[in-house]
């Protein structure tokens, strides 16, 4: 968890805090998340979204064109000795980095957004985080 500024250099490199790299191990998986950001997973953590991938029945358009679309950008990174990580080219595109970034702990991943988009995601949805959380947990007394 946490939310962090960093911003992308020249040749695609982007600093994974310090807090993220002592979980996520020596190599990372990054690909295509969903609305527009990149997705980053320690090893272990990838291997169980891959399973649940290849359980999802190949018949179904839908599981070919997400398994399609998530599997076909991914690839492995290790950090540099200043904690950096290489970004794609096509991952830069994908979710529109430029310069500035924000890195985002999220459950099992890392996600990395470009301010812009992130800022929009968020303002966007602050206002009714209320409704949100009373829909997703109205059966949940634990919560």
């Amino acid at each position: 968890m946490g939310e962090f500024n960093h911003s992308i250099d020249d040749k695609l490199r982007l600093i994974i805090p310090s807090k993220f790299r002592d979980e996520l191990g020596e190599k990372v998986i990054i690909t295509r998340g969903l609305e527009n950001c990149l997705f980053i997973y320690s090893e272990k953590e990838w291997e169980k979204v891959v399973s649940k991938l290849k359980s999802l029945p190949f018949t179904k358009k839908d599981a070919r064109s997400f398994t399609r679309m998530f599997l076909s950008g991914a690839t492995t990174e290790e950090f540099d000795k200043q904690g950096r990580i290489k970004i794609t080219k096509q991952l830069k595109d994908y979710a529109s980095l430029i310069k500035d970034c924000v890195v985002i702990g999220v459950n099992d991943r890392l996600e990395v957004w470009s301010k812009e988009n992130w800022d929009n995601y968020f303002n966007e949805r602050v206002d009714n985080l209320s409704d949100v959380a009373e829909k997703l947990f109205e059966n949940d007394l634990d919560f």
